[in-house]
């Protein structure tokens, strides 16, 4: 039974005003996306530019690791991904062996990093097809590889108790090769270019979550729910 019935039903038309921008917001309606697609877009074009760390891992690289032989083996996932990821490791000028699913690559890690690194460039400026021109198959295949390399080979360095080596390796993995595959073919903004839509959707945010919550309370206590202390 209901006690407050001008709480309930005020409740109950704020809840309907929830569902019907919801259903908005999941209709295809800003060109051709829903809401969430929308502004998920927005924020990693925003977002882009302030993940850029290429440059400063490439002088890291050419800094600390110059003419720094290594020799690793790595296992692939299947003999497949081995015979596709040979490629990258010979356009940095390193010597591969390939056994089944197993990679043995002997070379100078600044050069090897070096093209990699070249490689994320490239699909950072969403210019994948020097990538794919390049190895000659799908360039995010190609970056795909690279992250599975490098795990692989930031493994092997480890057994050899190769440290400073490993983790710059991972630094490549994860700051080149995992962001510029993350946003290839997302086109970078400044956010003083979309402030207004940006500002707009933290406050709508914040008023929508606060409505539905008020929403749920004032049914509540039209129920006559209440919480006392």
């Amino acid at each position: 039974m209901i006690e407050g019935k001008k709480e309930f039903y005020g409740g109950l038309g704020m809840m309907v005003t929830f569902t019907v921008v919801l259903f908005i917001m999941f209709a295809p309606i800003f060109k051709g996306k829903n809401g969430l697609e929308y502004l998920d877009e927005l924020y990693n074009t925003i977002s882009k530019n302030s993940a850029y760390y290429i440059p400063e891992v490439k002088k890291g690289v050419e800094d600390k690791f110059k003419g720094n032989s290594v020799d690793v083996t790595l296992k692939m996932a299947d003999e497949k991904q081995a015979g596709q990821t040979a490629p990258l490791f010979k356009s940095g000028g390193a010597s591969v062996s390939t056994s089944g699913a197993e990679l043995k690559v002997s070379g100078d890690l600044a050069k090897i990093l070096e093209n990699c690194l070249a490689d994320a460039e490239d699909m950072y400026r969403n210019n994948g097809q020097a990538v794919s021109g390049k190895y000659g198959y799908d360039e995010k295949r190609v970056l795909f590889n690279w992250w599975n390399a490098l795990k692989a080979m930031d493994k092997n360095l480890k057994t050899q108790k190769k440290f400073k080596e490993a983790k710059m390796v991972t630094t490549v993995r994860k700051k080149a090769v995992e962001t510029s595959y993350n946003y290839y073919k997302i086109e970078p903004q400044k956010i003083d270019d979309r402030i207004g839509m940006v500002t707009f959707s933290l406050i709508f945010y914040v008023v929508y979550t606060v409505w539905y919550g008020f929403a749920i309370l004032f049914m509540f206590e039209g129920w006559g729910m209440k919480l006392e202390h």
